[in-house]
C-alpha cells in the first residue's frame, strides 16, 4: 500500500487517505488496504485503536440522497472508497464541544478507472454521514462496530438548522441544484430530525469532543 496523502478536512478527526495506483495501458493495479503498513505509519494514529471488523458494498444509482447516519451503541467510525462513478460525500459534526458542532462540509470523491490513486475518508463516531449520488456507483465502507438499529439515528438532510458555513461554495451549490430536482431518498432518510432535536435528544450526550 503506497500512501500518497493523509490530510486533514475542515472538521477535526475527518480524514482523507489518497493511496496510489500503478497504471499502464493493461488497466491498474492497487493495494489499497494494507493494516501492517497502517500500523507502522506515524500519520495513521487515527486508526491505531480501531478495530476494522466488517466490509460492506454498495451499488446506489444515480440521482440518490442518503443520511444523515450515525451510531451511538456501540459508537461506529467507517473508513469509505468509492470504487466507481461520482459521490459526494457528507460530513456533519455532531459531537457536542466540538468547534465545529452542527456544520456540514461536502468532499467530492469522483472516480476515473484512468486515475493513478485512489482515496478513503474516514469519519469517526459522532459524524453524521450522508451521500449524494451524481452517477451510478459502487462504494465500499469498512466498519468499526457492527450496525444495531437499535443503537442508530438519522438527521434529515435538508434541515434548515445545520450550518453550511464551512461548506466549499461551489459544492454546497451542487447540493442545491441536487435538492431542486428529481432526487431519490428512502422513506427512513425522509423522517430524519433536525439538527436541533437530535442536540436536546438525551443520547446525544454519546458523542463528545475531546
Amino acid at each position: 500500500m503506497k500512501i500518497i496523502e493523509v490530510k486533514n478536512l475542515i472538521i477535526p478527526d475527518v480524514k482523507v487517505v489518497r493511496f496510489e495506483r500503478f497504471v499502464d495501458s493493461r488497466g491498474y493495479f492497487t493495494e489499497m488496504f494494507h493494516r501492517h503498513e497502517i500500523d507502522s505509519d506515524t500519520r495513521f494514529g487515527f486508526l491505531k485503536k480501531s478495530d476494522l471488523i466488517q466490509i460492506n458494498e454498495s451499488f446506489v444509482k444515480a440521482g440518490v440522497i442518503k443520511g444523515l447516519h450515525f451510531q451511538w451503541q456501540p459508537p461506529l467510525g467507517k473508513l469509505l472508497r468509492v470504487i466507481s462513478g461520482h459521490m459526494i460525500d457528507m460530513v456533519l459534526d455532531i459531537r457536542k464541544g466540538s468547534l465545529t458542532e452542527g456544520k456540514i462540509i461536502l468532499y467530492d470523491m469522483p472516480v476515473s478507472q484512468s486515475d493513478n490513486y485512489g482515496e478513503w475518508i474516514w469519519l469517526p463516531p459522532g459524524i453524521a454521514h450522508g451521500n449524494i449520488f451524481l452517477e451510478d456507483s459502487i462504494i465500499e465502507y469498512l466498519f468499526t462496530a457492527p450496525y444495531n438499529s437499535a443503537g442508530e439515528s438519522s438527521i434529515f438532510p435538508f434541515s434548515e438548522d445545520i450550518d453550511w458555513s464551512l461548506c466549499d461554495p461551489i459544492l454546497k451549490d451542487k447540493f442545491k441544484k441536487f435538492e431542486s430536482g428529481n432526487f431519490v431518498i428512502s422513506d427512513k432518510d425522509k423522517t430524519g430530525q433536525s439538527f436541533l432535536e437530535w442536540n436536546h435528544h438525551n443520547q446525544s450526550k454519546n458523542f463528545i469532543y475531546v
